[in-house]
């Protein structure tokens, strides 16, 4: 079996190290709450400081009228083999204190650095450790007084601050209450064993102390109390002579004290049969029987916190990255391992496991043939500016057949007005391909911990894109020059054998539609000038540009999808690639992670290795 010694100051060191890493609580228990401690709980001027002097065998506490403790105070005590007292306080690691008013002084000090020499209070503990072969091993939390008024100086609030303060500490299933009441005080009004019953029913977590034994009026003694039927608790009652304020101001040493509060207890006829288990001595010996009998129940589920808590910090570790090595090719592989993982999530994005790439079918089956039915076909094919452009393209000589000329003219300024839709639909999927790559850097997980490589991927990325536009851009403008530098014959050789309207049909024509701009009669020729002929011209036109359109409304996205969508989801990085090679001394940059992300990852390794130390370290000690 393990030694008290060994397994309640392992406890102890590990309370310490679970304050060093700030595991001081928040959401659900830390370890620092699972490990059992006692809270010691009274009223002002209850003799709380008098009962920890004389556990711990020194004077080292502040004293004064009102609110002394208006802190937290975690006291560890550490029992050594020999040498000399001292004390250490967390706040100032590498300094020792031999001598104990300097510790009282420090403890003032600390107080006032963070609630100032007002008579606030605040809940940010202070830590002391004394290692003494004087003591037992224990842990001890002095708590600011509870009070009913608040006096000059003091917010209304401070009564139910304390007490929340206090409640706390003592409402943690695993707090040990240590309730200190003066004997020359009714039990019945004890602020501390109200307390107590309000969060310990059972008063299974609940040690009474009765203090002040000397000044109860004579003819009077606190028997009932102390024996139980008073109040009754499941742990006996201990009391307590504290040192009078006589031997205070005479600096009457703590040894000396404990002696003659023996002597008290020995000789006094009320007290003598319960002088055993009476005094400061007997109290922390008890305390601290009661503490390892706590702690060894409580062992299995303290290494089941310390499990869950490793497991939790590891799936953190994970998710936000473990450490990076210094030398140059694990930064190259981390690197190419974040670029892939940037690529995993983009190419989600334009199959369909992520949002987002619809928007590109999008631009296909909805902007481009919207913008296509907006082409001014109708202004360009109109009867008065085929005439224009046939008369043009015949210059002097007038066709003899058909306006080869006129049609070849009006078929490429028909197809040139295709440019502009061609050209939108290839920036508009640009747009989205530069939108997708912004979503995909913000969803990698694990580039969140590199600013600078993400913006370095963002920038090549971009760079590539661009690129992909360029060779975009200039494939659908050759589609549409295609379009025009080879006419399609067969359409036109099918008109020529459409049959034609009889001249009586042609004259009606003429005779119901007359074009307010044809040219004024003349021994011209007809046929040349004839408004039907002119729109005949431009349905001819009209009808191949509608072949054009279907085809090119297929050919474009096509075009995009190869020269921009595709390239984008095989090659995005790889001029990247090529490059990051080259760069050794930047490696080290585009890896310089956030401050912030770093601080937690140390802090985060720190705790795993205090839990897997704690653990290890409880299996060994509690199961020899």
């Amino acid at each position: 079996m393990a030694t008290m010694t060994s397994l309640i100051g392992l406890i102890n060191k590990i309370q310490r190290a679970c304050t060093v890493l700030g595991d001081h609580g928040g959401e659900g228990m830390s370890l620092w709450e699972a490990l059992p401690s006692v809270a010691v709980v009274g009223g002002q001027s209850s003799g709380k400081s008098s009962v920890l002097e004389s556990v711990v065998g020194r004077d080292f506490l502040p004293r004064g009228s009102g609110i002394v403790t208006r802190r937290p105070l975690v006291l560890q005590l550490h029992q050594t083999e020999g040498g000399t007292d001292y004390a250490e306080f967390l706040h100032a690691p590498r300094k020792k204190f031999t001598d104990f008013a300097a510790v009282r002084k420090e403890i003032s000090d600390e107080t006032d650095r963070i609630t100032g020499k007002s008579k606030q209070i605040s809940n940010i503990p202070i830590q002391l450790s004394i290692y003494s072969p004087n003591v037992v091993n224990l842990t001890l939390i002095d708590l600011p007084g509870l009070t009913k008024v608040a006096v000059e100086g003091q917010p209304e609030s401070i009564v139910e601050d304390i007490e929340n303060m206090v409640r706390s500490y003592v409402e943690k299933p695993s707090c040990i209450i240590l309730a200190i009441s003066p004997a020359n005080q009714d039990i019945a009004t004890s602020d501390a064993i109200k307390l107590a019953r309000e969060v310990d029913p059972t008063g299974e977590r609940t040690f009474g102390v009765l203090t002040k034994l000397d000044l109860m009026d004579k003819g009077t003694n606190a028997l009932e109390v102390l024996e139980g039927r008073s109040y009754r608790l499941q742990h006996p009652w201990v009391g307590i002579v504290n040192r009078s304020q006589a031997d205070i101001n005479k600096n009457v040493d703590m040894i000396a004290a404990r002696r003659k509060e023996r002597e008290y207890f020995e000789t006094s006829p009320e007290y003598g049969h319960l002088a055993s288990k009476m005094g400061s001595e007997y109290l922390a010996k008890l305390l601290s029987q009661h503490l390892e009998r706590v702690i060894r129940q409580r062992i299995p589920s303290i290494i089941a916190l310390i499990n869950k808590n490793i497991d939790e910090i590891n799936a953190e570790l994970d998710r936000i990255g473990r450490p990076i090595g210094v030398d140059s090719g694990a930064q190259l592989y981390t690197i190419l391992e974040m670029c892939r993982a940037f690529e995993r999530v983009f190419k989600e994005h334009l199959d369909g496991g992520r949002a987002g790439g619809d928007r590109i079918y999008g631009v296909f089956d909805h902007q481009l043939p919207a913008a296509l039915k907006k082409l001014p076909f109708d202004r360009h094919l109109s009867t008065r500016n085929v005439q224009k452009v046939v008369s043009e393209a015949d210059g002097y000589q007038p066709h003899l057949i058909a306006p080869e000329q006129g049609y070849r003219r009006l078929i490429d300024g028909s197809i040139s007005y295709f440019k502009g839709p061609a050209e939108a639909s290839v920036d508009a999927v640009h747009f989205v391909l530069k939108e997708l790559v912004r979503k995909s850097i913000a969803e990698t997980e694990e580039l969140k911990r590199f600013p600078t490589l993400q913006s370095d991927i963002a920038a090549a990325a971009t760079e590539a894109l661009e690129k992909f536009r360029d060779e975009s851009r200039k494939t659908v403008l050759r589609l549409v020059d295609m379009e025009s530098s080879y006419l399609t014959v067969e359409f036109f050789r099918k008109l020529s054998e459409q049959p034609e309207r009889s001249a009586s049909d042609k004259n009606a024509s003429d005779k119901n539609a007359p074009d307010r701009n044809a040219p004024p009669p003349g021994p011209q020729n007809p046929e040349r000038f004839s408004d039907y002929h002119f729109r005949r011209i431009g349905s001819n036109v009209s009808g191949y540009i509608g072949m054009v359109c279907d085809t090119l409304k297929n050919s474009i996205p096509k075009a995009v999808v190869y020269c921009q969508v595709l390239a984008a989801k095989r090659s995005l990085l790889n001029q990247f690639y090529a490059h990051v090679g080259r760069q050794e001394e930047r490696l080290g940059k585009m890896l310089d992670e956030d401050p912030q992300l770093m601080d937690r990852r140390a802090t985060l390794a720190k705790r795993l290795e205090l839990y897997k130390s704690a653990r290890d370290e409880i299996d060994a000690v509690a199961w020899k």
